[in-house]
């Protein structure tokens, strides 16, 4: 009865052998070098021997932090007037969106505080509350952001 359980066990053993991959090192006719596992890829290639060390590759130089950005003297300006009719412009379309982004903020406030003054029957659970009113408090917080974007973006204006 003991041969009976061993055979499975040794069995298992055999067919669960460890795998094995030969790793091979190309040079290409321009000198870029490839590694691969594939033997369909690596002809001529040099099968790499498995006592080699692993190591790691070093990340590329970081280039300096900032550089001054030069333009080409060809590069077409902008007369100043224009560039100011380009900003008041664009200063009026972020007023009108931040009003409707305010409105659209006072809107989604009302309704999570409408439905937090609701209390179904059915949410004896705490949770179930919570999980009601989540995407109320998703849609304040997504208008109350977005608010405090335009902000940013016209108090970045010149």
């Amino acid at each position: 009865m003991l041969d009976i359980r061993i055979f499975p066990t040794v069995l298992i053993l055999i067919v669960a052998a460890p795998a094995q991959a030969s790793v091979y090192k190309c040079v290409d006719s321009s000198g870029s070098v490839t590694y691969t596992n594939d033997s369909t890829f690596a002809r001529g290639c040099k099968e790499l021997s498995e006592d080699q060390p692993v190591s790691s590759i070093p990340a590329p130089p970081r280039a300096p932090a900032s550089q001054p950005r030069t333009t080409p003297n060809d590069f077409p300006r902008v007369a100043p007037e224009a560039q100011r009719a380009r900003d008041d412009t664009r200063r009026q379309v972020l007023e009108k969106e931040l009003l409707a982004e305010e409105t659209a903020l006072a809107e989604a406030r009302k309704a999570l505080a409408e439905q937090e003054a609701i209390r179904l029957g059915n949410e004896r659970n705490y949770q179930k509350v919570l999980d009601r009113l989540q995407p109320y408090k998703d849609k304040v917080e997504l208008h109350q952001r977005n608010v405090d974007a335009l902000k940013k973006e016209i108090g970045s204006l010149k």
